[in-house]
């Protein structure tokens, strides 16, 4: 049910994060490294996640996981489960988001456009000159695409009329991402007297709460999501990885919507980007490099048990130039 109740205005970052171009050699030195090691990703491409999925996974729901979608600078890739190959979903548009049930695919290009997955088509939601649109985000219910603004404030969009209202603004804001039960808002700020950090927003309240704040001037954190039980935020950040040879080593994260209970979730030292849960909540995906190329583009999906006990690669083609990750549910 849409919620229609006023949002309170608070006061109110955009950050462009390119890839660097991987190269047809380790391309196929990937590919070559993940047939041999035969992981376990490789193995269930046939069957799907689940099958690829090790022992011990949650019990499955009535959710069913779909696709992969890559934004790649300009365009969007879809990898399914069962195919080796990404299929290009759009030539333009970049920043998009997939709807809660897996029908629709929100993206930007300025304004805020709408794919309806299933058949292909696309219109556009809003015409607002002098407007850049970034980072959508669904509200659970489908109607409704929260986005970030000229980079200093985010709206919600109703998707059937195009109508915006602004929630906050007034400071650099980026990357929002929505809770699965509605309620909240977390993202990364920029605040004139603290600097950058990770913030939530309680839409009931207008109340805005500081989750994270880096340790050391010059750290590198960001793409907060919430986990789907809605009360922590997992996110990348190099706290612990700084002094790393790693090419953008770093590692992800999580801290309760109270800013209590910070915890590192990986213990292998990579580059992070995206970061998504499962449709029905049992895995943990993002945009990484493997040990075999040591390019930080963010051109492979990594994915993980929602606890992150065990983790494995989907192989195939790279995705070069890759800015974002989510994970559609299945049709």
């Amino acid at each position: 049910m849409r919620d229609d109740r006023p949002l309170r205005r608070v006061d109110g970052i955009v950050i462009h994060h390119g890839g660097v171009h991987m190269t047809e050699l380790n391309r196929r030195a990937l590919l070559r490294t993940a047939a041999l090691a035969g992981m376990a990703t490789a193995a269930g491409l046939a069957g799907g996640l689940t099958t690829a999925a090790p022992a011990g996974a949650a019990d499955s729901t009535d959710v069913a996981n779909g696709p992969w979608l890559v934004s790649v600078g300009q365009g969007v890739l879809r990898i399914d489960p069962d195919r080796r190959t990404p299929q290009r979903l759009l030539s333009w548009g970049d920043e998009f988001s997939a709807s809660p049930d897996g029908r629709w695919l929100a993206f930007v290009a300025g304004d805020l456009f709408l794919m309806d997955l299933a058949t292909g088509a696309v219109r556009q939601v809003t015409d607002r000159a002098g407007v850049r649109h970034q980072w959508p985000t669904w509200s659970p219910d489908g109607t409704r695409v929260a986005v970030t603004r000229n980079g200093e404030a985010l709206d919600i969009i109703d998707v059937a009329t195009g109508a915006a209202e602004e929630v906050i603004s007034g400071h650099p804001i980026s990357r929002p991402d929505w809770s699965r039960d509605g309620s909240m808002f977390a993202f990364w700020w920029r605040s004139r007297s603290e600097g950058p950090q990770l913030r939530t927003l309680t839409l009931a309240t207008g109340k805005m709460r500081r989750i994270y704040l880096p340790e050391a001037a010059g750290e590198t954190f960001g793409w907060p999501a919430f986990l789907p039980n809605n009360q922590r935020v997992v996110f990348c950040t190099n706290r612990w990885t700084r002094d790393t040879d790693v090419p953008g080593g770093a590692a992800l994260a999580s801290v309760r919507v109270d800013g209590t209970g910070l915890k590192r979730l990986t213990d292998e030292t990579r580059f992070y980007m995206s970061p998504v849960y499962s449709p029905d909540g049992r895995y943990c995906a993002a945009l990484s490099v493997p040990e075999t190329n040591p390019y930080p583009d963010g051109g492979n999906i990594i994915v993980a048990t929602d606890g992150f006990g065990a983790s494995w690669w989907i192989p195939g083609d790279e995705y070069d130039y890759s800015t974002r990750l989510t994970w559609a549910r299945a049709l």
